[in-house]
């Protein structure tokens, strides 16, 4: 019996801070003006002191749970994509799993940054179709706003903190009814290790490290994989370009996503974009984008969705599902 992983639900959760983009123009040289010319981001939300990457997590889990109609005890695996974990160890994914009281099966992290989602996504789907769970929760989490380095406006205005999550559910192909995850396909280029990067960590400096990028050059490697890694996954599945409902991006630069728009002839109108108000949230805002475009009624039930992101590593990837 061959199985695939039906989306059941999603959910996310944002902290309440709103740091607008006048709000960092009194810390460095920067303008409103400025930043949204160059980025689409208006605004974006930070951590509070003490509010945790699985804070986020677990809020945007429970939210997620209840839209799928799931208790924690139907849940027996839990998938975390995150850059930003609480400790060095244990996964996130563990804190995460103790407070929402699952008592069963594994609970692990990834670490693909931007790509994690979708790297997080392609994990638990191998674990369902093989009968190696039955339900996934599947979370994007990050507290990107602790390894920002403030004082570089090249940086700080890109990124904001948040959380998203999916659950999962295997289910017998013949009853899916067409539902589920089609496809995915993830791609690692070490070679492009420096163009995006934190310059600290346990093993090699001992300390926690900021932000570093090389703007344009991750510009244009997020547009040429991007695509690429789109085009891969749907040639993979069958399914034209033009056959997709909603394509839901990682919120990285509203020029990223305009540049892979045209890039591939789509239609902005199908393009849920969230980075005006999210800003980067790394690996959660895939799962953000889709949980708005979700409440606000655009992606619907039996809608054909690709997901895509790229991040440091550099890492890359796109997810095909009928929700």
């Amino acid at each position: 019996m061959r199985l695939r992983s039906v989306y059941l639900g999603v959910g996310a959760h944002l902290p309440d801070n709103v740091v607008t983009n006048d709000d960092i123009a009194l810390r460095v040289d920067t303008s409103d003006q400025w930043v949204v010319e160059r980025t689409g981001i208006r605004e974006r939300r930070v951590a509070a002191v003490g509010e945790k990457t699985s804070d986020l997590a677990i809020a945007a889990a429970r939210a997620a749970l209840d839209r799928a109609e799931c208790a924690p005890s139907d849940i027996d695996l839990i998938v975390l994509a995150t850059a930003t974990p609480d400790l060095t160890f244990p996964a996130t994914a563990a804190r995460v799993q103790a407070a929402l009281g699952v008592a069963q099966g594994a609970a692990f992290d990834v670490a693909a940054v931007c790509s994690g989602f979708i790297f997080a996504l392609a994990t638990a789907d191998n674990f369902l179709v093989r009968g190696q769970a039955k339900r996934a929760l599947v979370i994007g989490a990050e507290t990107f706003s602790r390894i920002v380095d403030w004082e570089d406006r090249a940086t700080c205005v890109l990124f904001g903190d948040g959380a998203g999550a999916v659950v999962l559910e295997a289910q017998p192909e013949a009853e899916a009814n067409g539902r589920g995850l089609i496809a995915t396909h993830i791609r690692t280029d070490g070679r492009f290790h420096d163009l995006l990067y934190v310059d600290g960590g346990p093993s090699e400096t001992g300390t926690v490290g900021k932000l570093r990028m090389q703007g344009n050059a991750v510009f244009r490697q997020a547009v040429e994989h991007i695509s690429g890694a789109m085009v891969e996954t749907c040639a993979a599945a069958g399914v034209p370009l033009s056959d997709i409902d909603w394509f839901v991006p990682h919120q990285a630069n509203q020029r990223i996503l305009d540049g892979v728009a045209r890039r591939l002839s789509l239609d902005p109108a199908k393009i849920v974009s969230t980075v005006a108000h999210h800003g980067n949230t790394s690996a959660a805002s895939v799962p953000l984008a889709l949980n708005e475009a979700v409440r606000d009624g655009r992606v619907r039930r039996g809608d054909l969705v690709l997901m895509e992101a790229l991040g440091g590593g550099l890492t890359w990837g796109a997810a095909l599902m009928r929700v």
